[in-house]
């Protein structure tokens, strides 16, 4: 059961709507190829469209030369979009907004650990027990600011401590109407998973939705703008299948619209790793600039 704010958001997709949502964090790589030139594609058998988002909520690490690159880059494999282009940072207060709903409905609560403090609290754990894991290998929360009284998080929040909005899984799950949780997968899982998959979001445990200094996170602004521009398909890499139960959870406590979602194989290195801009995967621009086409990069992606 969802959180009412007067009428639900409703969108059928005529005809489908596709988004490619790149971060302006670094320059895009082989991996991002794919999955813009698969986004292209599904579109173009389905006579839908693409959008082009920008996910820049992280200010400390977008950076407007890499939007400039995002767009350049995606030119030179032929890729258009139409505009305008939605940028998160432009769209902060919805994202309140909906931070707001939650706290209203107790599905959040204010969290004041710092990310060290966390660490050592799930070390100390650790020497116990292994301490349990999100389906990304990070821990799952490990603090106590569920067990906070309300007296006790204003007097925090009026000192100017920085605190953390946390999803109250507990609550949360006792939501929802006795109906499983799934969603309709049209491409696969890591394990090949694929067809109506059981959302699992509990195994994200009390996940941050929001922070002091932004009013959002990548889980939430993510459900908020698929919704917001009626997107109907969602293709993307695999590394974000099960990252699919918590966006799943967060559009049935806000009464979203469930797209249908696509996850695609990914492109790793040669020691098996996920390309990533954090370990300096070759760019789509360093291929470029070395003489590269974009019928080559094709063929690097499997997509002749």
């Amino acid at each position: 059961m969802g959180i009412s704010s007067g009428s639900a958001l409703k969108f059928r997709a005529m005809p489908p709507v596709f988004r490619f949502a790149p971060s302006p964090n670094g320059y895009l790589h082989l991996g991002h190829g794919l999955s813009a030139v698969l986004n292209v594609r599904a579109a173009r058998d389905s006579g839908g469209i693409v959008l082009l988002r920008i996910e820049d909520i992280d200010s400390t690490r977008c950076r407007p030369e890499f939007e400039a690159a995002i767009f350049e880059d995606l030119a030179w494999l032929g890729i258009t979009w139409p505009e305008p282009v939605r940028r998160q940072s432009d769209h902060l207060d919805s994202y309140r907004d909906a931070i707001v709903r939650l706290q209203a409905a107790g599905l959040v609560y204010p969290a004041f650990e710092s990310r060290s403090e966390l660490a050592r609290r799930v070390a100390e754990r650790d020497r116990l027990a292994p301490w349990p894991r999100d389906p990304d290998g990070a821990p799952l929360y490990a603090g106590d600011g569920k067990a906070l009284s309300p007296t006790e998080r204003e007097a925090r929040m009026a000192s100017g401590a920085p605190y953390a909005w946390r999803l109250d899984m507990q609550a949360a799950l006792a939501r929802l109407n006795s109906s499983p949780l799934t969603w309709r997968e049209e491409g696969e899982g890591p394990e090949g998973e694929t067809g109506t998959i059981l959302a699992r979001p509990q195994a994200w445990g009390d996940v941050v939705l929001a922070r002091k200094e932004m009013p959002t996170s990548y889980h939430l602004s993510v459900v908020l703008d698929d919704a917001l521009q009626g997107i109907s398909h969602v293709v993307r890499g695999q590394d974000l299948f099960w990252s699919t139960s918590l966006h799943r959870l967060l559009q049935e406590l806000l009464d979203l619209p469930a797209p249908v979602y696509r996850h695609h194989r990914l492109i790793r290195d040669g020691d098996g790793r996920k390309l990533a801009k954090s370990t300096g995967s070759t760019g789509l621009r360093e291929l470029r600039e070395a003489g590269v086409t974009p019928v080559q990069v094709l063929a690097m992606l499997g997509l002749g």
